[in-house]
């Protein structure tokens, strides 16, 4: 038996669309007998959780399936997949990249954390969902495109953005990232490209040390980066101003067509990892900040995806207000 439990009492209410839910138990088989923070034990208490809140009976579950190599090329280098399955399968405890822990089922793990990602979308834009919220591991948005490092193989929330691109045509798709660690990867996928518009707070100074509130964008992809780096001890007002007042604005003026978030709750109070302070309503008032950026420009299409969080009491409750406020706005 599986720790999902099928949806019960889905309301049949003409032209009503639930919101869409990514989880998948194989996920577990990562680290699984770890000491790490970044333990199967995450994916256990985000289920648990959306369970305890109620939420299950309320979302469909998506499918998932394996990325495909062509899929994971759309943001990562050849010769880096050539790594990261040459380190898998030569049962080395870490990639030879970075700073990422593997175990010899890692590949399949975090190709179908991508995959499941990439049917959310597809159910997105289909107009099968009005949004998703992808409860994957590993986690993606340290992965650059040669190199994974912080607990991350597959940039997931960078894949997506360019799987819209390519499979649907989406032109523009805007990325928050609220982690308390800053998205360098995704950044520097994006550093260049002004389709992809990528906001992120994060405390400063903290691994992996970047996201300076100068970093904003190279070339043709100037002013589509916005950093906001803030010392620990900060929460609702930095976090939530920053969104309210620099991040509604830019997006208005960005018009994305499809919105995507990097979910990383580490960035509530009491985490490990982190020294921020926000609570699970201000992860529901984020939420519903950022969607309505999506109803504001995007026709509502929204998926969100795990990054960090590992306290698994904090973990749960925060996934749970973020997946509340997806279904209810």
């Amino acid at each position: 038996m599986g720790l999902f439990k099928e949806p019960e009492n889905v309301p049949s209410v003409p032209g009503f669309v639930p919101g869409f839910l990514v989880a998948d138990d194989g996920c577990r088989g990562h680290l699984a007998g770890r000491a790490h923070p970044e333990k199967p034990e995450r994916y256990d208490a985000v289920v648990e959780g959306l369970a305890r809140a109620g939420l299950l009976g309320r979302m469909r579950r998506a499918e998932v399936r394996t990325a495909t190599e062509d899929e994971l090329l759309l943001c990562h280098t050849a010769e880096y997949l050539k790594t990261v399955r040459r380190d898998v399968e030569s049962g080395r405890p870490c990639l030879s990249t970075g700073d990422t822990d593997i175990t010899p089922n890692s590949w399949e793990v975090a190709a179908r954390a991508a995959g499941g990602v990439l049917n959310a979308v597809d159910a997105v834009l289909a107009g099968n969902a009005r949004n998703a919220f992808c409860a994957v591991r590993p986690p993606g948005h340290h992965a650059n495109a040669a190199r994974g490092m912080g607990f991350c193989l597959f940039n997931n929330v960078a894949i997506a953005a360019r799987y819209a691109q390519r499979r649907h045509g989406v032109g523009r798709v805007l990325i928050v990232d609220w982690d308390v660690h800053h998205g360098n990867g995704t950044q520097d996928i994006f550093y260049r490209d002004p389709s992809v518009f990528f906001f992120s707070s994060h405390q400063w100074p903290l691994y992996p040390g970047t996201g300076r509130a100068d970093e904003t964008g190279e070339g043709p992809g100037e002013g589509g980066t916005m950093n906001f780096p803030f010392p620990a001890g900060s929460g609702r007002r930095e976090i939530l101003g920053a969104v309210e007042t620099h991040l509604l604005p830019a997006a208005a003026r960005f018009q994305p067509d499809l919105v995507l978030i990097s979910a990383g709750f580490d960035s509530r109070v009491g985490d490990p990892l982190g020294r921020f302070t926000l609570t699970d309503e201000d992860f529901a008032d984020l939420t519903r900040a950022v969607m309505g950026i999506a109803d504001r420009h995007a026709g509502g299409r929204l998926v969100s995806m795990l990054e960090g969080g590992y306290n698994l009491e904090g973990l749960a409750s925060a996934a749970a207000a973020h997946a509340g406020a997806l279904l209810d706005g």
